[in-house]
């Protein structure tokens, strides 16, 4: 298991806890260092690299607990949490999902214009819905989605082998793209989708 927190990309984790940084099994079998990730428990440390001795993957079957820190860019945008409580609690412009181009610039939605017009999310749960409709493993859903979500719902957010989306990080990732609705409705949205 593995925590994500997003965070401004000028954020820099070591900077502010004492951590040591994941690693991951890298060219030549070498350690590397894992792109985002760190770990707060007593972890063995590999004396060459400084890096976490074990592997991210072999690290969470032995029982550690990774913490990942994601840049949002988006979080540059705002100059305070209450700013981005505002926006969040208030409801964006749904129509900005009819139009390609605003879509093409929203966070994991950018290249989904076509699952988007179908389903035409019109509160955060249908957006969350979508960012899970979008993965392999549960596009064969949609049709039955557009008949019943309740039903299709009980099942969209099921782990299998294939990856699929947790329904907190689906409503957390569509909480996101609401915020990106409401800036670009403002003018004040780049379109940097990362």
């Amino acid at each position: 298991m593995d925590v994500d927190l997003d965070l401004k990309p000028s954020f820099n984790v070591t900077e502010h806890f004492n951590v040591v940084l994941a690693s991951k099994v890298g060219k030549d079998n070498e350690l590397e260092k894992h792109p985002v990730g760190a770990y707060f428990q007593r972890i063995p440390v590999d004396n060459m690299t400084g890096l976490a001795a074990i592997p991210f993957k072999e690290a969470e079957e032995v029982g550690y607990l990774k913490i990942d820190f994601l840049s949002l860019h988006l979080l540059e945008y705002f100059q305070n949490n209450n700013q981005i409580r505002v926006l969040a609690e208030t409801e964006p412009n749904w129509d900005l999902l009819d139009d390609k181009a605003i879509v093409s610039k929203l966070f994991h939605l950018g290249k989904h214009f076509k699952l988007i017009n179908r389903v035409k999310p019109r509160n955060i749960e249908e957006v969350a819905d979508c960012l899970a409709l979008r993965l392999p493993a549960k596009r064969h859903l949609i049709d039955s989605y557009l008949l019943n979500k309740q039903n299709i719902r009980k099942i969209l957010y099921l782990k299998e082998e294939d990856f699929s989306f947790k329904k907190s990080h689906a409503i957390a990732y569509a909480t996101t793209i609401v915020l990106q609705m409401h800036l670009i409705n403002h003018g004040i949205y780049d379109g940097i989708v990362t």
